[in-house]
């Protein structure tokens, strides 16, 4: 069972038909939407300041979502795919945007609707990165622009297969389809 730790006077609150893998860690202000997955080995840490984070949202292993003390937040829209091992540190990202294995996107930097950040890049405080760009690298930088229906599809379709995945854990019955 995951490690659900209230703090300050906040409990994490979990949306219905949310996975949260065994050993993920919620604490404090962690509001949830409907149908996310927090997968193996993530810390979403509200101790601090508030993580909001929409619907069927994936978080996927190892991943750490944390906030500056009265200072940032981070805001997750719905469908949005957070991969494997990525830092966000008091960001917002917006619907069907998908953020690559290992990125780090720090305080107060934006990701639009539908953008893509490429695997291992570094998006610095305060950058803003608009709805259908691709960004990637260390520091992250624009890269070109995404066709908004493809990215949409794709990035919903991922969010799509996580929660199909999560069901694999609490289903005995669910099959890949």
């Amino acid at each position: 069972m995951a490690l659900i730790i209230p703090v300050r006077g906040f409990t994490p609150e979990i949306g219905p038909d949310t996975f949260l893998a065994e050993n993920a860690t919620i604490i404090g202000d962690v509001v949830m939407g409907s149908e996310c997955s927090v997968w193996f080995n993530t810390v979403l840490r509200g101790d601090v300041n508030s993580i909001r984070i929409g619907n069927r949202v994936n978080i996927q292993d190892g991943s750490v979502l944390h906030t500056l003390y009265q200072k940032s937040t981070i805001e997750i829209g719905d469908d949005v795919s957070i991969g494997h091992n990525v830092t966000i540190h008091g960001a917002k990202i917006h619907d069907y945007a998908l953020i690559g294995m290992g990125a780090v996107v720090m305080d107060d930097a934006e990701v639009g609707e539908g953008a893509l950040v490429a695997a291992g890049s570094v998006v610095l405080s305060r950058t803003k990165i608009g709805p259908n760009e691709l960004w990637g690298g260390a520091p992250a930088k624009f890269i070109k622009m995404v066709d908004p229906e493809t990215s949409r599809e794709l990035n919903k379709k991922i969010a799509h297969n996580y929660l199909m995945y999560s069901r694999w854990y609490t289903d005995p019955e669910a099959e890949a389809k």
